[in-house]
């Protein structure tokens, strides 16, 4: 058996990928007990063995694909997921010094993406989020409005009864996205619906100079904002990453079924051929024949 077969059989086989998928896993705990000071106080040497060794897995590993491709190793750099991984490892390999430590350990982190290539389940998920980019720019264009709309609003409605909070256009906007994400909004209700002198602004009376209380108002405009916020536009985000992920499904059987009919086509086709030059031999032996028995009749 050649280098190449050998490699080729290594590679596809499901022992490989699943050894590959158990490394990679390995790496990631690894590194999250490097985050342990009194573990690498203690066993140091080992985990930096240990970290070699994966390394040297991964090497190998690239080393064994580009072999696989053999005579052609640099269509290993076709597939990106392929580039993805060498760019991780090779990065790993830098001569970074002790005072890049955080650097390198930050680029060991990454290996745990590998996953996403040792997993093609989260591969068609990884896919699919990058897929519906372009349809999640107009959800976020809309989402960005949203925001821009109610903060002009919340800086006429409450900038005076509120200045911490809404007393400029920015300090609204992120005051809304604390609020949207339903992180202690109560209390932002609260302030509007009682005015800033009865609640909220406890030990900061200072900056309550105009106190004004909209108990209706205040609970049109958060309730409005949440719903819009979180129901409407969480669900414009679910149902666009849903829509990517059936056509990604539909378009991997279209693959599958292609490469199956294909498969299928290949053995039909060299049956043909077979036939073919069966037939053509028996044509020439016949021309033969006759060709003799002509000679032959001459003479």
């Amino acid at each position: 058996m050649s280098l190449q077969a050998f490699a080729q059989r290594v590679v596809q086989s499901t022992s490989f990928q699943r050894a590959i998928t158990g490394v990679i896993l390995f790496a990631a705990v690894l590194v999250g007990v490097e985050t342990d000071k009194a573990m690498v106080a203690a066993h140091g040497d080992l985990l930096h063995a240990l970290d070699r060794i994966v390394l040297a897995i991964f090497c190998a590993e690239i080393v064994l694909k580009m072999v696989a491709l053999s005579p052609k190793p640099w269509h290993y750099f076709r597939d990106p997921w392929n580039v993805f991984d060498f760019a991780i490892v090779v990065a790993c390999l830098l001569p970074l010094g002790s005072q890049s430590a955080t650097v390198l350990r930050l680029l060991r982190l990454l290996r745990v993406l590998r996953l996403v290539h040792a997993l093609p389940r989260l591969q068609v998920l990884v896919g699919t989020l990058l897929k519906s980019l372009p349809s999640m720019g107009y959800v976020g264009l809309f989402l960005a409005m949203h925001f821009y709309v109610y903060g002009v609003a919340a800086v006429f409605l409450f900038g005076e009864n509120d200045p911490r909070n809404f007393g400029s256009l920015p300090m609204a906007v992120l005051t809304l996205f604390i609020v949207v994400t339903g992180e202690n909004w109560s209390t932002t209700l609260y302030t509007q619906m009682y005015g800033c002198e009865n609640f909220g602004y406890e030990g900061m009376e200072a900056l309550c100079t105009a106190s004004n209380a909209q108990p209706v108002v205040a609970s049109l405009f958060f309730v409005s904002f949440i719903v819009l916020g979180t129901m409407v536009i969480l669900n414009l985000v679910i149902g666009v990453v849903m829509n990517s992920m059936q056509e990604a499904q539909i378009e991997n059987e279209r693959m599958d079924e292609a490469k199956r009919g294909g498969d299928e086509r290949h053995p039909s086709l060299e049956h043909e051929l077979f036939e073919l030059r069966q037939s053509m031999a028996a044509t020439m032996e016949r021309v033969e024949r006759l060709t003799q028995r002509v000679q032959a009749e001459e003479r």
